[in-house]
């Protein structure tokens, strides 16, 4: 014959909530407030929580700009240093010079455009 134990457990929160609830049960049905249809309804009932945070019209609206993307952002640092460690393998230590001139040059051209840009606004 096996020995199964079978554990009880005690969870004092536990066991103050249902008290709570039952006091509160018993409070309202010595009101006439709850009845035995009422109970089963507020057992099925759920707060409206799910979804009210984004009906929420405070939140500002997300850029339009393609450098705003976490993903194109990551991709391009991956696909710089790909091109960094096979540039090193062919061409040598010269490629990060190479690229650092290159990234000076996009990062003008970069900023030249959004210059131009927001002289056009003012």
């Amino acid at each position: 014959m096996r020995y199964d134990i079978k554990p009880r457990y005690y969870d004092p929160v536990k066991e103050e909530i249902e008290q709570r609830t039952s006091r509160i049960k018993r409070e309202l049905a010595e009101q006439g407030i709850l009845n035995s249809e009422n109970e089963d309804s507020l057992e099925n009932f759920s707060s409206g929580i799910r979804g009210s945070f984004s009906q929420y019209r405070g939140i500002k609206p997300r850029e339009a700009s393609v450098f705003s993307s976490t993903a194109i952002i990551r991709t391009l640092l991956f696909l710089g240093m790909i091109l960094m460690a096979f540039g090193y393998i062919y061409i040598g230590p010269d490629i990060f010079t190479y690229l650092l001139y290159l990234g000076l040059l996009v990062a003008g051209v970069y900023f030249f455009f959004r210059l131009k840009n927001r002289s056009k606004d003012e």
